[in-house]
């Protein structure tokens, strides 16, 4: 979706007035100036949280949702103005689509065995004050999408957000303990600090009240909390490839490949990073994509100058990550329509730009001999993240030999990685994909532990 920069400037300022964003955080519920002391908050709210009954943890959970519809654009584009990446449009339709379809109470099943000798049931449990790591890309909706499903479960939630995205993610926060007091639940529901930094995290990850952490960013971040020595839900990073065969209707993959890649400037993880096709519709391909979606194809001086701008010694360019095909051909002395939406190109699977995550609208398509050879390409830029991964075609043989293959917690099949999530496709959202930890998409039911209640030799009247 195209946005008009100025324009955005000038709205933003205005819903930031209005908001009374430059108050003190001081005038947020659950914002705290101290780890210790958010932790503690937290932990007197879950006390309260885990006697309510599911229909009470529902009722937040419904104002949860009311208010993230009522604020889902000034949200959106809080989250623009303060960290410079996606775009407005799209994350209004990730703020509506985390309202409506993140897991609540009905996520939660109990389990139950009845016989002759007695009856059991396994119930889901709370695991108590769980500590959340979010990222810049994707702030509120991961926090209220985490938040959802945390309190759904029983459990409260301390967060360290982003340095980069706090002042979104406060206010994301305040909103969710509202609608907890709203519906007459405690206050600290979900909290954080003033400045999150690594110190306040390592904190949370150490503190003897966080059994359980759940990240969400790059690969360091995951693998810090892997090794915290807690219980870790760890949702990475990924480079998902999109394969598509001679058997695809190759208008529609061209479409849907680059409506995908260009979803809030490629900033979801799911979202297609590169291209792999088989080479007798390779040419085809390209052309829908050049012709029909607005693509810009870059050339051989171009795609080594994109290079030098968006990789640095140190990985990417956070100032080019996030943001519009425009705007990067822009930082290469590049002038482009509006309307442009993707750069595009052709290149071996080694290429930087093609076998980096980028996160952001550039795409390389790579070359394959057949179907076989584009798995195994496909395979090795998935580089074993088992997070995400594409494929356009019609045939049922390639599809199960892909997916086997490529063993990834996603896989979407003839459309845009955004189906992924229950937009455009069946199943429910969550913004916390967990590939390295094994959870997959989760929801509330992936907040809870494991209680095995047994009464022996009473209770089965058949």
């Amino acid at each position: 979706m195209l946005v008009n920069e100025s324009l955005v400037q000038d709205i933003v300022q205005e819903v930031v007035a209005k908001l009374n964003i430059s108050e003190p955080a001081a005038k947020y519920h659950g914002v705290f100036t101290d780890m210790n002391d958010a932790i503690a908050a937290a932990k007197k709210a879950q006390a309260v949280v885990r006697r309510m009954s599911l229909d009470q943890r529902e009722q937040i959970i419904s104002n949860i949702r009311r208010k993230t519809h009522e604020n889902a654009e000034a949200l959106s584009r809080m989250a623009v103005n303060e960290t410079g990446m996606g775009n407005v449009g799209d994350k209004i339709i990730k703020h509506h689509l985390v309202a409506d379809k993140t897991p609540g109470t009905e996520d939660l099943k109990t389990v139950a065995w009845s016989g002759d000798r007695g009856l059991t049931l396994i119930e889901m449990g709370p695991f108590g004050v769980i500590g959340a790591i979010t990222p810049c890309t994707n702030p509120s909706a991961t926090v209220i999408c985490n938040s959802i499903g945390m309190i759904a479960a029983g459990n409260t939630v301390v967060f360290n957000p982003h340095p980069a995205a706090v002042k979104t993610s406060m206010f994301a926060l305040n909103l969710i303990n509202e609608a907890s007091l709203e519906a007459g639940g405690p206050d600290n529901v979900a909290c954080t600090v003033e400045k999150p930094t690594l110190e306040s995290s390592d904190i949370m990850m150490k503190h003897k009240d966080i059994p359980l952490i759940a990240a969400t960013g790059g690969p360091g971040v995951v693998t810090a909390v892997l090794s915290s020595g807690k219980r870790g839900i760890g949702a990475g990073a990924g480079n998902p490839p999109a394969v598509v065969d001679e058997t695809a209707d190759i208008r529609k993959a061209a479409r849907d490949i680059v409506n995908g890649c260009t979803f809030d400037n490629n900033l979801p993880c799911i979202a297609e990073k590169e291209i792999v096709a088989v080479d007798s519709i390779a040419d085809e391909l390209m052309n829908y994509m050049i012709t029909e979606q607005n693509c810009y194809l870059a050339s051989k001086e171009e795609q080594d100058k994109l290079i030098a701008t968006v990789l640095t010694p140190k990985g990417l360019n956070r100032k080019c990550v996030g943001r519009s095909a425009k705007v990067l051909l822009g930082m290469i002395g590049v002038t482009v329509p509006d309307n442009i939406r993707c750069i595009v190109f052709e290149g071996e699977k080694e290429h930087p730009l093609i076998s980096e995550e980028l996160m952001m609208p550039i795409l390389g398509m790579v070359r394959a001999k057949d179907i076989d050879d584009a798995i195994e390409k496909a395979v090795w830029l998935e580089h074993g993240n088992r997070h995400s991964a594409h494929i356009h075609s019609k045939n049922i043989d390639n599809i199960t030999k892909y997916a086997r293959e490529i063993d990834t917690a996603i896989l979407v099949k003839n459309g845009p990685s955004y189906a992924a999530l229950g937009f455009g496709g069946e199943g429910y959202c969550t913004f916390t994909i967990a590939s390295r930890t094994g959870e997959g998409l989760t929801s509330a039911k992936s907040f809870t532990k494991s209680r095995r209640c047994v009464m022996s030799d009473s209770l089965c009247i058949r």
